[in-house]
Formats: structure tokens, sequence, C-alpha cells
């Protein structure tokens, strides 16, 4: 795996570089060597922020985990990461049918489902047209973390939800 590490509010030093490609270095067992881990770190007080993402063929695997300790941080994303690929193993090979990304050894392993995807709520609702901000309005009304509607000035379906921490919102829209 190739790793391109980036610090936002601190300086990645050695030994927390080296650390990083330690830790991360076990999620290898899943990939091929040309594949790309983009790790962010970020420091705001005493909040240390590990993100990793590793796009593979039009999509992304992805962690963000927070602590107070950039080291429990970085056990946490590796574990997340790692419980992800086992869990969704086979959604993940058959969305990306090459599985150029990943190793031959990931690829023919069997992984236990620990949980099967359960949908067990279904609900209906009309969709009037509105703007983001209104949107944002009603889903603190509701008390939701997100809300879907129809976009006024667009005409398509939008998400808008909560960010976390800084009591922002952001606003999901399909590509046109």
């Amino acid at each position: 795996m190739k790793y391109k590490i980036i610090g936002k509010n601190m300086e990645v030093t050695p030994a927390l570089d080296t650390a990083i490609r330690e830790k991360l270095s076990k999620l290898e067992k899943f990939f091929s060597a040309d594949t790309e881990a983009h790790v962010t770190l970020e420091v705001n007080k005493d909040r240390h922020k590990i993100e990793v993402t590793i796009p593979v063929r039009g999509s992304v695997i992805r962690s963000e985990q927070v602590s107070n300790d950039m080291y429990v941080s970085l056990d946490l994303v590796e574990e997340v990461i790692e419980r992800q690929l086992k869990k969704y193993k086979n959604k993940i090979i058959d969305r990306h049918q090459s599985g150029d990304s990943f190793k031959k050894e990931y690829l023919e392993k069997d992984y236990m489902d620990d949980e099967e995807i359960r949908i067990v709520r279904k609900k209906q609702f009309d969709m009037k047209p509105m703007y983001p901000e209104d949107a944002c309005v009603e889903m603190e009304l509701l008390g939701h973390s997100f809300y879907v509607f129809c976009n006024a000035e667009t005409e398509q379906i939008n998400v808008v939800y909560r960010r976390k921490g800084n009591n922002t919102y952001g606003l999901i829209e399909p590509e046109i």
C-alpha cells in the first residue's frame, strides 16, 4: 500500500508517521500493492481526529475516528476498516466485479457475516418542493440528523444533514 499522510493544525512527526504505517500495514493483506490510503490527521483542542480514505474502483472505503489521543484514534480507525472489509466483502466485490484493488487472498477468503443488513422500517411521505435552508429548519423541528427533500431550485431529490461538532449543515445533491 502507498500512504499519503497529511496533518491539519499539526505536524506529522516521524514517530506518528511510523505508527500510522505500522498500524495500517495490517490492512495490506486486503489490498494490492498499488492501492493508496489517504490519511488525514487533525487536532483541535483535545480532539484528535484521524480519517483514512481508500479509493477502490469507483467507491471508497473510509473511516473517521476521534478521541483524546491520536494513537487511540489510529487503533480505532484500523479496527473499523478491517471490520468493514470483512463484513461487506461480498458486497464490495460484487460492486467492483474486477477485484483489481484487492489481494487474491482477500477475494478468496470467506468471512463470517457478523450481522446481516436488515431494513426494519419503511417510511413514505409527500415531498413538497423547498429550499435547502427550509429543509434544515424542518430537520431540526423533527429532531433528525438528516432530511430528504425536493429542492425547489433544481427540482431534484436532495439531502441535508447536520455535520459533527460545529453546528453546521451539509447538502447532498445528485450529479447531473
